[in-house]
């Protein structure tokens, strides 16, 4: 059996330490990378470190908050949530299990669907009550944006969301204070964190970690950080994106391609 089977399903700390009840929410489905930030949380956990064994020190294990990751969707446990390059989750709950309810979470973790998907009535008012009760902290992650705006969560807030669908955001009438997706990876307001595109979801996560030590000691997340080779991109990007210059290229290589196949 694997060391990883049934890891972050349930705490197995014997102890008082805290534990950390996260909520990894895809109603319809989800990009697979978007997804995977998550893992860097359960990284940090009771239940991880003490899976290594002697690959690390009992320090990191002694100060490791106990974390319990829910996959939430719209299917009943059990049953698959879809996301891309062929992959699934299963969920381990509805939105309206009383397990998932506003309050019985810390961290609602929301990775990008489809931004033209329609999301689920029930969903959408799960979502903007957990983003309105006190102690419990959103992060949106790449189109993650789009299921946040719909719950209402945008109103009045910097947020970030993909560089390449600012101007997309704008037309969607979310009402933000500002869209930041231009300039950085990531931004906070209140309980509120997004990122920008996909990958970036792993440098909000960092950031989340490093500034809530009440959940995450601060040199356990560095630690783990420098293990998983996450974090050390800096909030904001350095280069300008140049999908015009890819997508030129890309026409050009096409047409070669077509006119040696003839």
């Amino acid at each position: 059996m694997s060391i990883f089977t049934g890891i972050n399903q349930v705490s197995t700390a014997r102890d008082n330490r805290r534990v950390i009840h996260i909520g990894v929410f895809i109603p319809t489905e989800c990009q697979l990378l978007d997804a995977a930030g998550v893992d860097i949380f359960g990284s940090m956990s009771y239940e991880y470190q003490s899976a290594l064994g002697d690959l690390v020190p009992k320090a990191a294990v002694d100060c490791a908050p106990s974390v319990v990751i829910h996959y939430i969707g719209s299917v009943q446990a059990g049953e698959k949530i879809p996301m891309s390059a062929g992959q699934a989750v299963v969920a381990t709950n509805h939105y309206s299990d009383p397990e998932v309810a506003p309050g019985k979470l810390n961290i609602v973790y929301v990775p990008g669907p489809d931004p033209f998907s329609t999301f689920p009535e029930g969903a959408v008012a799960w979502l903007a009550k957990q983003g309105a009760t006190a102690g419990v902290d959103i992060l949106s992650v790449c189109t993650g944006i789009t299921l946040c705006g719909a719950a209402g969560l945008l109103k009045g807030k910097e947020i970030c969301g993909p560089r390449g669908m600012q101007d997309m955001l704008k037309q969607k009438g979310y009402e933000p204070k500002s869209l930041r997706g231009h300039e950085l990876r990531w931004v906070q307001d209140g309980n509120f964190w997004s990122s920008g595109g996909v990958t970036n979801g792993n440098d909000l996560v960092a950031a989340y970690a490093r500034a809530t030590p009440k959940y995450f000691p601060r040199p356990l997340v560095e630690l783990v950080c420098e293990q998983l080779e996450v974090g050390d991109r800096p909030q904001e990007y350095l280069k300008e994106m140049n999908l015009e210059k890819h997508l030129q290229d890309l026409i050009a290589a096409s047409s070669n391609v077509a006119t040696t196949a003839a």
